[in-house]
């Protein structure tokens, strides 16, 4: 007979870890894409007509704008979409390339996040300072600095390495939604694209709202969520 103690098999918690860390991460986006809509919306209403993130639809302005002449949206549009450019190249920097062994949420991520943070908050301080006073080289300022910004998150997001995974840009996100419904795709997997598409549409309503009534607290719409996003993924360990 033996005196060796059998061996008790411990099941594995990473998996359940993993998942857990992956529901945590798709909230987080989804702030984020709150985000994008709110400030799409004062970039739109507020500061000259142009978007902060959509670079589609500000190619389409530019090119309206040309074929009609207005000299105004040329600017304001392309200086946009240079703006976008630039905050994808900083982000890209801070936030380096997606790798096989990276964890749920890198750290990288979370420094191009308070990137992003430092430039919405020179975006408030403007913003507070010239309310009253409005300006449309102000304006174009804060749309500028606005994209700059939303062009860092849309690099962070990168990182994570996932296809179809955005918080900027999302015309392949409803494309991938609607090809699912379609195909009959189980409701785990077309969820999270509902998710982002429903946030985006409702931070652009609240943005609109605060932009027409609330201007004063316009800021907060950007800084806390992402001060959110930052808080919480600071904590996250895969």
């Amino acid at each position: 007979m033996s005196s060796t103690a059998p061996r008790v098999t411990r099941p594995r918690v990473a998996p359940r870890r993993d998942e857990r860390l992956l529901r945590r991460r798709q909230a987080l986006v989804v702030v984020l894409t709150f985000l994008t809509g709110s400030a799409d919306a004062l970039g739109f209403l507020a500061l000259g007509g142009a978007f902060a993130s959509v670079m589609t639809g500000n190619m389409v302005l530019l090119g309206l704008s040309a074929g009609r002449g207005e000299a105004d949206l040329a600017l304001t549009s392309g200086c946009a979409i240079v703006s976008f450019i630039v905050g994808v190249l900083a982000g890209a920097r801070v936030v380096g390339s997606a790798q096989p062994d990276d964890p749920v949420w890198p750290r990288r991520v979370t420094w191009a996040l308070v990137l992003e943070l430092a430039v919405f908050v020179v975006f408030a301080v403007v913003w507070e300072v010239t309310l009253h006073t409005p300006d449309a080289g102000v304006h174009l300022a804060l749309l500028m600095l606005s994209a700059v910004a939303l062009g860092v998150q849309s690099s962070a997001i990168q990182r994570f390495g996932v296809s179809g995974l955005s918080s900027t840009y999302l015309t392949g996100t409803l494309t991938s939604l609607i090809a699912g419904v379609a195909a009959r795709s189980p409701w785990a997997s077309l969820r999270p694209k509902v998710q982002v598409l429903l946030a985006l549409m409702v931070g652009a309503a609240v943005g609109a709202v605060v932009a027409l009534h609330l201007p004063v607290v316009a800021p907060a719409l950007l800084i806390v969520p992402l001060v959110l996003v930052i808080a919480v993924s600071a904590r996250m360990r895969a």
